[in-house]
């Protein structure tokens, strides 16, 4: 296929990383629980489709995320491929079971605001903050890799508007007990394009580089590639993504599914940015994984593309 037409611009990174979240993400706030099995090929499936960081679960209490309660039996049936798995662990007890499998690229989750922190942690930020503490510095002890995830960057379903500094503020906490990278979330889709260059113009001048900063957009109001691009022209070269379009949050009703990857890399090529994905092979993953969970893939790309091939 000769479309998207290329055309390059020069103020844009040439590569882009996507980091994978459908399996992890997009899985858990499915109503069914998706076999073991599954779980697995799908990660397979997005290796093979060209995706080198592909978050795979969560080793969170079983009752929390019931759909991710199979992290132990999962983990060892990919932890062979050749590419990056990192998992989300909530505590030190996510932390040892992540790390007793061989698991050495890690997540926690905070929050920006105390409303989505009480909702999603039963804690204020900063006790969440403590509780993290001890997990990145042992982690790190153990030579990995710690994403921190801040949700409610730009808005909160209880608060509304989150000030920036707030925001600021979260982050440089993350990076002074030693976060890796930083996931910038936008859990129930309510950024624009001039929120998003805003609140990453005072990171910088807080002293947060951008090489460290990833960005995670929801597409609830359609805003989510015009997001990724002002994050693009501001030097982000690290983009969440979820195949399909899976995914939520639990804990924000008003949120929708997250930026489909495979929309991300229809604009991405367009652009002339290199991600190493095959669209074809991606696209005929999510719909594989759609006919495993009995509907459609609510990504337009996918829609588009899968509906050119019948």
């Amino acid at each position: 296929m000769t479309l998207p037409m290329v055309v390059p611009d020069q103020d844009l990174p040439p590569r882009v990383r996507i980091h994978e979240v459908g399996a992890r993400d997009g899985l858990q706030n499915e109503k069914a629980t998706v076999p073991t099995e599954v779980k697995a090929e799908f990660v397979r499936r997005l290796a093979d489709a060209g995706l080198t960081t592909i978050e795979a679960t969560s080793f969170v209490h079983p009752k929390w995320v019931p759909q991710l309660a199979d992290a132990e039996q999962l983990f060892p049936r990919i932890s062979d491929l050749p590419v990056d798995l990192p998992v989300l662990v909530p505590n030190e007890r996510g932390l040892d079971r992540a790390l007793a499998l061989g698991a050495r690229r890690v997540a926690v989750f905070a929050s920006a605001t105390e409303s989505f922190a009480k909702a999603n942690l039963n804690r204020t930020v900063d006790e969440a903050l403590a509780m993290f503490e001890p997990v990145v510095g042992r982690a790190k002890a153990e030579g990995g890799h710690v994403r921190g995830y801040l949700s409610m960057c730009f808005g909160d379903p209880w608060e509304g508007a989150v000030p920036v500094a707030q925001v600021v503020r979260v982050c440089r906490a993350l990076v002074d007990m030693g976060c890796d990278e930083l996931s910038l979330g936008d859990t129930i889709g309510v950024a624009t394009p001039g929120h998003v260059s805003a609140l990453l113009t005072e990171l910088n001048e807080a002293g947060v580089p951008t090489a460290s900063l990833g960005v995670h957009f929801h597409d609830t109001y359609g805003q989510a590639l015009a997001n990724t691009l002002a994050a693009l022209r501001h030097g982000v070269t690290t983009v969440d993504a979820s195949a399909g379009g899976l995914g939520g949050c639990p804990f924000a009703k008003s949120a929708t599914g997250n930026l489909a990857t495979e929309d991300l890399v229809w604009m991405l090529q367009g652009l002339g940015i290199d991600t190493g994905v095959d669209l074809g092979r991606l696209v005929a993953t999510s719909v594989w994984m759609a006919d495993h969970l009995g509907r459609p893939s609510p990504s337009r790309t996918v829609r588009a593309l899968s509906h050119q091939e019948q």
